[in-house]
């Protein structure tokens, strides 16, 4: 018995071996099988031997296993997978790009100073690092992390769960493009509630000669003169913005991914073009929003003045009294912000910062999906390696 030991060691070693082997080669390899078809080596010793090819997909259907995809929603811990991923990947996303934001916001800017006015995105980083130093660009990035965290979280969980629910009751067992939509509409109300005031403070720092020493400064300061309201002014633009962005955009990505990932499998670079394409588009598409949104946070002071002297002059006598109100210095609404642009720059003022706008959108949607889709890879195949290896020690 002792002489048979070694040997039966090596045989199980060789055994366990192998299956890791194969089991890699199957989940990165083989496009057909499923993510449970890919751990078919925990079959008997004896047919550990067989080609890769000739695993066949039957033995799925058949199987005590609950047939678990990467692209569904895994037992046990579904709703914590997608939350934990979508944190983690609006965190990255916002704070790689926010140098670009930064840019984008003061290009967004409808009477520039003279000292805030560039040809392009890279002129514009160009100037604000020679004339206001290196770390000018991420100044206020704490903010929109600590807000972009729970935001995302909360954003990519709710996506999931509606769509599938919704993909499940319209199209059973198919996706729908419907329900990707509505998905990501939901998500946005949410999403926008908790972000809504850290835009509004990311914004006002951004600005040119911005008036605040910090985040904390630019809270206290904004709180004892505009009140708790100024910090969702813009919430009824923001959401009229990013509903239709989002749902745009999660139609596109689900589109594209049928095209380029029909079998919705982890492929990172199916999930980086996907994203960086759907969110050029939505971006393009709903820039004149996004600069209404832009003038309502940050409540531009050069555009004020300007719209209060118009409105003080005879032609404007009936508006001189409301320039003077005590309410009269803030813009509010987005009726009002749509006027305000059109007056101070006609048609083309609704697409300023558009370049900016775009190539801010597509490596930060690219980077988005690509971390979300990576942890929530990650996160499944641990989960079900943990339950494989429960079932094998009962």
């Amino acid at each position: 018995m002792s002489m048979e030991t070694p040997s039966l060691d090596s045989r199980v070693r060789g055994t366990a071996a192998g299956a890791d082997i194969r089991w890699l080669g199957g989940r990165l390899m083989d496009a057909t099988g499923g993510f449970v078809g890919a751990l078919s080596p925990r079959m008997a010793p004896e047919q550990d031997f067989t080609p890769m090819v000739t695993r066949a997909v039957p033995e799925m259907s058949t199987s005590a296993e609950p047939e678990v995809e990467y692209e569904g929603l895994p037992q046990g811990a579904a709703t914590s997978t997608h939350m934990l991923a979508g944190s983690v990947a609006g965190i990255m996303e916002h704070c790689l790009m926010y140098p670009i934001d930064c840019v984008k916001t003061r290009m967004q800017s409808l009477h520039p100073e003279p000292g805030a006015r560039y040809r392009n995105v890279m002129d514009a980083l160009r100037q604000i690092v020679r004339t206001e130093g290196v770390w000018r660009p991420i100044r206020g990035v704490n903010v929109l992390a600590v807000g972009a965290g729970p935001a995302h979280a909360l954003y990519f969980a709710c996506y999931e769960k509606i769509k599938f629910s919704l993909s499940d009751a319209i199209h059973p067992g198919t996706n729908s493009h419907f329900a990707n939509g509505v998905a990501g509409c939901m998500a946005t109300v949410i999403h926008d509630a908790i972000m809504n005031p850290a835009e509004v403070v990311k914004q006002r720092i951004q600005m040119f000669n911005s008036p605040y020493r910090g985040v904390l400064d630019c809270v206290g300061s904004t709180l004892r003169q505009e009140g708790p309201a100024a910090f969702y002014r813009s919430y009824t633009t923001q959401l009229t913005m990013n509903v239709p962005f989002q749902a745009l955009h999660f139609m596109t990505y689900e589109y594209l991914q049928e095209l380029l990932n029909p079998h919705r499998q982890y492929n990172p670079s199916s999930h980086v073009v996907s994203g960086a394409l759907a969110g050029a588009l939505a971006a393009a598409a709903t820039t004149p929003l996004d600069v209404c949104k832009t003038l309502l946070n940050t409540q531009e002071a050069q555009t004020i003045h300007v719209i209060q002297a118009e409105a003080a002059t005879p032609a404007g006598a009936v508006g001189a009294a409301t320039a003077s109100a005590p309410g009269s210095r803030h813009i509010s609404g987005l009726g009002e912000a749509f006027r305000t642009v059109y007056r101070m720059g006609g048609v083309p003022a609704f697409f300023k910062g558009v370049q900016a706008r775009v190539i801010y959108q597509m490596p930060s949607t690219a980077i988005s999906w690509s971390v979300y889709e990576f942890f929530k890879y990650i996160i499944t195949k641990r989960q079900h390696e943990r339950r494989l290896r429960g079932d094998g020690d009962k």
